[in-house]
């Protein structure tokens, strides 16, 4: 049996979409495409500075947020993980930030913990490199397209 790419439609419209044009998840990206490296407009991101803010992944907190990046096409959050995955600082792709919770100050991303403790390795000399951010965005595509239909984001 031949194995489907699960970034291609085969067959049904592309992708289903809700009301205004939404992906067919809340706050997805138009059309249901995956933009790493901006914030969903529903995010409740714009103009607030998330440092110190906790970070809760689709299975639980994972660290602190210790840089956020707003910057247009680029923005990321830098987030120390403390003792949950010794110690390690990981970036999220802005793209990951599903809602923010200003009066709990925390940020919720749509990946598991596994996902994220399996992303490539966050290095402050290399985190503006091109060829990081395309290897970064990348695994975050991927895992994106992974997650189930029906799955809250």
């Amino acid at each position: 049996m031949e194995r489907l790419d699960p970034r291609t439609t085969h067959g049904t419209p592309d992708p289903p979409t809700t009301q205004g044009g939404q992906g067919a998840f809340a706050g997805g990206a138009p059309a249901g495409r995956f933009d790493p490296w901006s914030y969903r407009d529903d995010a409740g991101v714009t103009g607030v500075d998330l440092v110190g803010y906790k970070v809760e992944a689709s299975d639980g907190g994972i660290g602190k947020v210790d840089r956020a990046s707003h910057e247009v096409n680029s923005s990321f959050l830098v987030v120390d993980t403390g003792p949950w995955i010794f110690g390690k600082k990981v970036m999220l792709p802005a793209g990951t930030v599903n809602h923010v919770d200003h009066d709990a100050r925390k940020v919720y991303v749509d990946r598991s913990k596994d996902q994220i403790k399996a992303a490539p390795e966050f290095d402050e000399s290399t985190d503006t490199d091109p060829a990081y951010r395309d290897k970064l965005g990348g695994y975050y595509d991927d895992t994106y397209s992974s997650i189930p239909p029906g799955t809250a984001r």
